[in-house]
């Protein structure tokens, strides 16, 4: 009989945990609160996409309130609207509204989560609390286009700033019902043009 040697095996070398990577997260519940919305997830929900426990999840973002809040800000900082180059200085009025209804068609229809985060939490979340921060972010980004606007038309800023809103809410609710970019666009041509006949007739 041959002597067979049992080789010992190599002892299995635990790492370190994974470190939370709270920008990751954000991300992540970022883009699950643009597609779901926040009255669709609880904490439980966030927690389990997050791979985080609930202790864990207080200490790094408070209160999902808290989070949502937070995740309204970086979806603005990272795809809003280029609101500084479509309504550049020295840019006509009409021709910077085309362009940055142009901006809202394209990029309200692409990505997992159609429409505008902002603007569909503020009309479309039944907590009154989440509803009152995404109102007061929509709110800091018409203020933001009215100064932008006064620079290219002072006399029309109200009006034109007015008829901006209205027509992103609509792109936006049009992208959430699956409208395609393609109409989309010609849809954003159409309210622009509409615009520029109501200077017109008005100068």
């Amino acid at each position: 009989m041959t002597d067979t040697k049992i080789k010992a095996q190599p002892a299995t070398r635990r790492g370190r945990p994974r470190a939370f990577d709270r920008e990751e997260a954000l991300t992540k519940a970022q883009a699950l609160l643009h597609a779901k919305g926040y009255d669709a997830l609880s904490v439980a929900d966030l927690t389990q996409a997050l791979g985080i426990n609930p202790p864990s999840f207080y200490a790094a973002f408070g209160s999902k309130l808290e989070l949502f809040y937070e995740a309204l800000q970086r979806y603005e900082k990272t795809e809003g609207l280029d609101v500084d180059t479509a309504l550049a200085p020295g840019t006509s009025l009409s021709d910077g509204v085309a362009r940055l209804l142009r901006y809202a068609a394209d990029a309200y229809a692409s990505g997992d989560a159609c429409g505008c985060m902002v603007i569909e939490a503020a009309r479309g979340t039944a907590d009154s609390a989440a509803g009152e921060k995404a109102r007061e972010r929509m709110e800091a980004s018409r203020s933001y286009i009215h100064q932008r606007i006064s620079g290219l038309d002072k006399d029309n800023a109200d009006l034109a700033s007015d008829y901006v809103m209205m027509s992103l809410a609509g792109l936006s609710a049009s992208a959430r019902n699956g409208m395609p970019t393609a109409r989309l666009r010609v849809m954003a041509a159409i309210a622009a043009e509409g615009l520029k006949s109501q200077l017109e007739s008005a100068a």
